[in-house]
């Protein structure tokens, strides 16, 4: 499989794929290397540890600025954005994370159906983070002012499960993928957030079902072309054969 990972950026940054569009972009590889990243890192890890009780807040933030014993003034340096910015800086790492370790996994001889299956549970089982950190951030990015950012992070979510999936579609296919794998993403997330059996597995039983919902609607909208003649030469059938 051809790696994705370096088209994906770097978090924090802005997005390599403009939202919703499949064209290609500057390679991110060919930026200098950031000398902040390690430190950035422990500061994005432990506002995960305290998020999960103080919320995604300026006091966590500054909670864990005095556990890290930085100077004063060095995590807004480190994210401009405040709190809201670690968030999304974490969000983005994750996506990288499970873009490589997809690589490393060797999905490419996978049905595609399985592969964005693996990408949802690599995701979820080991770059969610605490639940009750995610819960936080779902709850401030539920908020009126956050909805341009919630969908730009579920975009890029989203958009980087297919392209570790090896998705090379750049027709309506490429937007109709990603509108329905957020559906799927979200609603498992939801369910997993929740979710309290041995090892997620109910979670994963849900997902199975709403990855089954899928194609079972792109088999029925396959025949449909098929039977008024619309279909012939459409990518659309290929999900009646995965």
């Amino acid at each position: 499989m051809v790696s994705q990972a370096k088209t994906l950026g770097k978090p924090g940054k802005p997005p390599i794929f403009p939202a919703m569009s499949p064209e290609n972009t500057p390679n991110p590889a060919d930026l200098p290397a950031d000398p902040d990243a390690e430190l950035r890192d422990r500061l994005a890890d432990a506002m995960v540890s305290e998020a999960a009780f103080e919320g995604w807040s300026r006091a966590a933030l500054q909670a864990v600025s005095r556990q890290l014993e930085l100077p004063a003034g060095e995590a807004d340096r480190l994210f401009p954005g405040g709190a809201i910015g670690v968030l999304t800086y974490v969000s983005e790492r994750a996506d990288q994370r499970t873009v490589a370790d997809m690589e490393k996994e060797g999905v490419s001889s996978l049905k595609i159906r399985d592969r964005i299956k693996n990408a949802v549970r690599i995701r979820l089982e080991r770059h969610a983070g605490n639940r009750e950190a995610a819960r936080r951030a779902l709850a401030l990015l539920s908020l009126p002012f956050n909805a341009p950012l919630a969908m730009r992070l579920l975009y890029r979510t989203v958009d980087a499960m297919w392209y570790a999936a090896g998705d090379t579609s750049t027709d309506f296919n490429f937007y109709t993928k990603r509108a329905t794998l957020a559906g799927v993403y979200s609603s498992t997330l939801l369910y997993w957030l929740n979710d309290r059996s041995p090892g997620s597995e109910a979670s994963w039983g849900f997902l199975d079902r709403r990855i089954d919902d899928v194609m079972k609607i792109e088999k029925l909208k396959s025949q449909v072309k098929s039977w008024t003649g619309q279909g012939k030469g459409s990518g659309v059938r290929t999900a009646s054969r995965r």
